[in-house]
């Protein structure tokens, strides 16, 4: 747990060196001694320019540390830059330093990491550094920093409350009292079941961020099969876990369904008995029902079957999960796993993952490119073309070397961005293909769709070009090293539009090539044709960090 000072802990005074003037904010105590009691471990992560411009001495910074630990209580780490912002650091915010040092600090990684913070180059050095973060807003606070955040509170209790209800609805223990099937208790305490059917009938992007709850599921099953779409075969083929594929079409979930034909109801009621499952885990996206699936699972003789679901299920559901809004789609799958009884394995963890690569295609070169891919099966989540084919320009002109990619459908515009300086692939490969050449990538350069969920799954960095249609916090890159960019307010926000309903693009097309290239510094992704540190590394070249305990030590 990571925690800016100035605005979130404490009253922001500019360039405090006074340990009397510092007021805690409201509730805050109280909010950090329940984190305490849950185990969490604590570092102040803060930005102090006041030391580079000799405002207080770094003797006063450790009084006022020191009373703020006298009034919240003892922090396991402090970190803190000590520089300007012209200094060329690499642990300023928005820099992602601090969250990288901070996480070592606490003996862990920055993916499994939360920042609370009340602007927004906490969200983005949170962000940049693969951690979650969660914005906590002051009068200070800018609106459109608010509507970029990936997850906004009123408050730093309402923070909290958020992250511990987040973290206890992973646990299956959670769910023991509230579930009255007998299987069920036995489930939350670790039972091997027989055949699970899991279920995810939607697009590639949707099956990816379902993969870690369907780990969960293997983790205790004898055999595990997944029923899904046709959109979402070749996504599936990739997930570890999966025992066999059984493809349909269904009718409610499909964006262009045709109608509903009752003998194709009947052979998938037929598909579906022959599977001889025991139970069923529903997965579906906020907005979709798991109901008419239920019938047919009922129909087809599943003993117990397991989804979220708003709408009254009568005896469809034998586990009725509920999540809030705007939590990450691969974190509400695995919610509804754990609800259902299932937890990753010991040896596993909360990541995106696939199967083991092939090789990437041999005109990619070495590892090291940055992988550019404008288009999407819904217009509104792609990249324009005249600014991606800027973009490309931008990479290639600042020493990167560039790989354009897109599907077959997508050749015209995979030769128009790539010109004559990047290697084309579109059409060139399929989603295993893509997976592999994302796999030996530098970093990904985005939209809301598929292959920013392969880079998540395989580590690698993300240039989000993100139309707000959804929210970015429920469906952006996860867990990863990730900057986002494009406007959060533009007046398609949360309209989940496939194509754009605004002349223009005007949520993308105002983002500079240069934004992209001063991304792809942030997360210290260097030009894979000259020297300097491991792609995706903390940026290097700046003064080292200050560690500065909190109590003078």
């Amino acid at each position: 747990m990571l925690l800016d000072r100035d605005g979130t802990l404490i009253e922001d005074v500019p360039y405090n060196g006074d340990p009397e003037k510092v007021r805690p904010v409201p509730g805050a105590r109280a909010a950090l001694d329940r984190l305490r009691a849950a185990g969490l471990r604590l570092a102040v992560v803060t930005n102090q320019s006041g030391l580079a411009r000799g405002l207080f001495t770094r003797a006063q910074m450790r009084a006022v540390h020191a009373r703020v630990e006298r009034l919240l209580g003892p922090f396991d780490a402090w970190l803190v830059c000590p520089h300007d912002d012209g200094d060329g650091c690499g642990c300023r915010k928005p820099a992602p330093g601090l969250v990288h040092a901070a996480a070592r600090e606490l003996g862990t990684v920055p993916s499994r990491c939360v920042l609370v913070g009340d602007i927004g180059r906490d969200m983005i050095a949170a962000s940049a550094a693969g951690a979650s973060g969660i914005l906590v807003p002051t009068p200070v606070t800018r609106p459109q920093e608010v509507a970029a955040a990936p997850q906004v509170a009123p408050d730093l209790p309402a923070a909290v409350t958020e992250i511990l209800r987040r973290q206890a609805a992973l646990d299956p223990a959670t769910y023991r009292q509230a579930d009255t099937d007998t299987d069920a208790a036995r489930g939350a305490g670790g039972r091997r079941a027989g055949t699970v059917l899991v279920v995810r009938a939607d697009s590639a992007g949707d099956v990816l961020v379902t993969g870690p709850a369907i780990r969960a599921v293997a983790a205790h099953a004898e055999r595990v099969v997944l029923l899904c779409g046709p959109r979402g075969r070749a996504a599936a083929e990739l997930l570890p876990g999966v025992d066999e594929i059984v493809e349909h079409r269904l009718p409610w979930i499909d964006p262009a369904p045709d109608p509903v034909d009752p003998a194709d109801m009947r052979q998938l009621a037929d598909r579906l008995t022959a599977v001889h499952a025991d139970e069923a885990v529903v997965f579906t996206s906020f907005h979709q029902s798991p109901l008419p699936l239920a019938l047919l699972l009922r129909l087809a003789g599943v003993g117990r079957v397991s989804a979220i679901s708003d709408d009254y299920p009568g005896s469809l559901l034998d586990v009725r999960h509920r999540v809030p809004t705007g939590v990450p789609e691969p974190e509400r799958a695995l919610s509804l796993a754990a609800a259902a009884g299932f937890t990753l394995a010991d040896h596993d963890g909360p990541a995106l993952r696939l199967r083991p690569a092939q090789a990437p295609p041999p005109e990619v070169g070495a590892p090291g490119y940055v992988v550019l891919h404008p288009g999407s099966a819904a217009q509104a989540r792609g990249c324009p073309p005249e600014l991606a084919a800027r973009i490309a320009r931008a990479l290639t002109a600042a020493g990167h070397r560039v790989v354009v990619t897109g599907g077959p459908d997508e050749q015209e515009l995979t030769a128009r961005v790539a010109g004559d300086v990047a290697v084309d692939l579109g059409g060139r490969t399929g989603l295993a293909g893509l997976a592999a050449t994302v796999a030996g990538a530098g970093a990904v350069v985005v939209g809301n769709t598929g292959p920013a969920h392969l880079a998540a799954a395989h580590g690698v960095p993300v240039v989000s070009l993100f139309a707000p249609t959804v929210p970015f916090g429920q469906w952006g890159p996860w867990r990863v090293p990730t900057v986002r960019l494009g406007d959060a307010e533009a007046a398609c926000r949360d309209t989940r539009a496939a194509r754009c309903p605004v002349p223009g693009h005007p949520c993308l097309s105002g983002v500079g090539p240069e934004e992209v290239v001063d991304a792809l510094r942030l997360l210290g992704v260097t030009p894979s044709v000259r020297s300097g540190p491991p792609t995706g590394s903390p940026p290097a070249g700046g003064p080292t960090l200050a560690t500065i305990g909190g109590s003078g030590g």
